[in-house]
């Protein structure tokens, strides 16, 4: 043996070249095997399977497994007939019988409560609709589908259907989460949906075969949304409905897919059903869409799904497509430069990015900054780069509130907002960007109080400070710009001495939301606020409210009591 060995020393030192070329072919063969073994076991998905009730509606490509954010995992392949399974890695074949007697869920009358008193506080972002009857074969809830078996709760279910776009969340087993448009099944009695949440036990998610669904009440900035068109309402049918809206096509099989595919083809960000005609066209001074009538007015059912209300002739029910409408989307530098700066003031987290995206859509021309974002200006805030003294951007960004860099602007527009809402928005900023959350850890440790302590006091400081040394001052807050934005962009851009069309302000509306826009749906579970730090900050709205008054300005809004 110790001959045969050194007879092969002898060789490779004579053939190197050998010697690292069957080196290589060995740790090859090596990384093969481990890659083979690492997948094996996972389920193979072709191009051609499809899981039932993967999609909204037939015709859908099938994409096999996707990773999902938060831990979830999309649902794989299975025969016809068969039910939804979890991750590969998760053993889930207990029939529902075998399930119960694992003890997955419970039949006592006290859970069944405790659930009821935790969806009293999921109110202010769902309303639990009831209990419904899930057929395997036919779901109650077509839309994508999560399983978690250990961390499932009604919040996480909730939060990842509303960011997809989804009006309806159902749990059921208390690990399975389904999205959809609508609900395509028979009520149950609500003594059926009463098996725990795995990730929460105080709270019930379904159960077997049966849906515990909710109606996700998105906030008032989210939009309702219709798989990728979002949903405007129900409107009069307008005078000279030929010239308001264009384009229209007679569908006795009416659908709201097909009009909205239909006006999506033909390029117009409208789309609207009128019983068995389909119309399309632009949000103009004709159609302006800020009168809207009571949905039942539209709720005729839809000739080609049942399921679906598609209008009638004299009232519409108006969905905006993907298409973008570009009448208001060109924007350049002034021409000429800027007669005087003119200041776009708020105290941070108060919808100064927001803002600017509205005012460079109604004017056509870019805001700068009293500072430098890299991250704004490659989300397209060209004027972002220019020193806020070139006088080539239409207003000013900033959070300044010393006497000096107040009265370097000739005029200002002041944004305020709900200090509660502002400190929470800044907060996230800080701790996860522009449109991301802090994480819990920094809610519940020294980072909030110190925050509160800091900026709390600010927030009064810079309204009262753009009050007293401030020149021309124009107040309009957050909350009725969010409210009323045609008439409050229109006193802003009136500020910037820019006659707006009223089409191209008609077309913002349509663009509103941009690309700074946080999930309307995703709130904390709990209010932050200490008692002590509401009777703080209580004493600064009070103060500010005064002040705006002593000016004869309209006080705070409502929305910023109880206080």
């Amino acid at each position: 043996m110790a001959k045969l060995l050194l007879k092969l020393q002898r060789y490779f030192r004579r053939k190197p070249v050998r010697f690292f070329t069957l080196l290589a072919l060995y740790l090859a063969a090596g990384s093969l095997v481990f890659l083979h073994s690492g997948f094996a076991g996972e389920p193979t998905v072709t191009g051609t399977q499809r899981s039932p009730g993967a999609g909204e509606g037939p015709g859908l490509p099938y994409l096999g497994v996707m990773q999902l954010s938060r831990g979830f995992k999309a649902a794989a392949t299975m025969p016809d007939g068969g039910r939804r399974h979890g991750p590969w890695f998760k053993s889930t074949s207990k029939e529902p019988a075998e399930r119960a007697k694992a003890g997955d869920y419970g039949s006592t009358r006290s859970r069944a409560l405790r659930a009821r008193s935790g969806r009293e506080k999921e109110e202010d972002r769902a309303r639990y609709i009831g209990c419904y009857v899930d057929n395997t074969r036919r779901r109650t809830l077509r839309g994508v589908s999560f399983f978690d078996y250990k961390k499932m709760t009604v919040f996480r279910c909730q939060d990842n259907c509303a960011e997809r776009g989804y009006l309806y969340a159902g749990l059921e087993f208390g690990a399975e989460c389904y999205c959809g448009h609508k609900i395509q099944a028979s009520n149950a009695s609500e003594s059926e949906c009463n098996m725990a949440c795995k990730g929460e036990r105080s709270n019930t998610c379904g159960g077997v075969n049966r849906l515990s669904i909710y109606r996700l009440e998105l906030a008032q900035e989210s939009a309702r949304r219709y798989g990728s068109a979002i949903f405007r309402g129900c409107f009069r049918r307008p005078d000279n409905v030929s010239i308001a809206l264009p384009v229209s096509q007679l569908m006795l099989n009416m659908s709201v897919d097909k009009c909205v595919d239909f006006c999506t083809e033909k390029e117009y960000p409208l789309s609207a059903l009128a019983g068995t005609a389909c119309r399309c066209g632009f949000p103009t001074t004709l159609f302006t869409l800020h009168e809207r009538e009571d949905e039942q007015l539209c709720a005729q059912k839809c000739a080609g799904e049942e399921f679906e209300s598609c209008g009638t002739a004299e009232y519409l029910l108006v969905y905006q497509t993907q298409v973008q409408d570009n009448r208001c989307m060109d924007r350049r530098f002034l021409p000429t430069r800027a007669k005087q700066l003119v200041a776009l003031a708020s105290f941070p987290g108060a919808g100064n990015t927001w803002a600017r995206h509205l005012i460079e859509l109604a004017t056509g021309f870019y805001t700068g900054s009293y500072y430098f974002d890299g991250s704004l200006y490659n989300k397209g805030f060209k004027g972002e780069r220019d020193h806020w003294r070139s006088g080539r951007t239409i207003c000013i960004k900033t959070h300044e509130s010393g006497q000096k860099e107040i009265e370097s602007f000739d005029a200002a527009i002041l944004l305020i907002r709900n200090p509660y809402k502002a400190l929470m928005a800044e907060f996230n900023r800080k701790y996860g960007g522009h449109i991301g959350f802090a994480a819990h850890a920094h809610w519940k440790g020294k980072e909030w109080p110190e925050f509160v302590a800091n900026y709390a006091p600010w927030w009064a400081t810079h309204t009262l400070d753009w009050l007293r040394y401030g020149k021309k001052v124009l107040v309009v807050h957050f909350e009725d710009l969010k409210r009323d934005l045609f008439v409050q962009l229109q006193r802003m851009v009136g500020l910037l001495g820019i006659a707006a069309c009223e089409d191209r302000l008609l077309c913002v509306e349509g663009q509103k939301d941009g690309n700074f826009k946080r999930s309307g749906l995703r709130k904390l579970e709990y209010d932050p606020y200490t008692p002590e730090m509401r009777k703080m900050i209580s004493g600064y709205i009070k103060t500010v409210d005064t002040a705006l008054k002593l000016r004869n300005l309209s006080g705070v809004p409502d929305d910023y009591y109880p206080r």
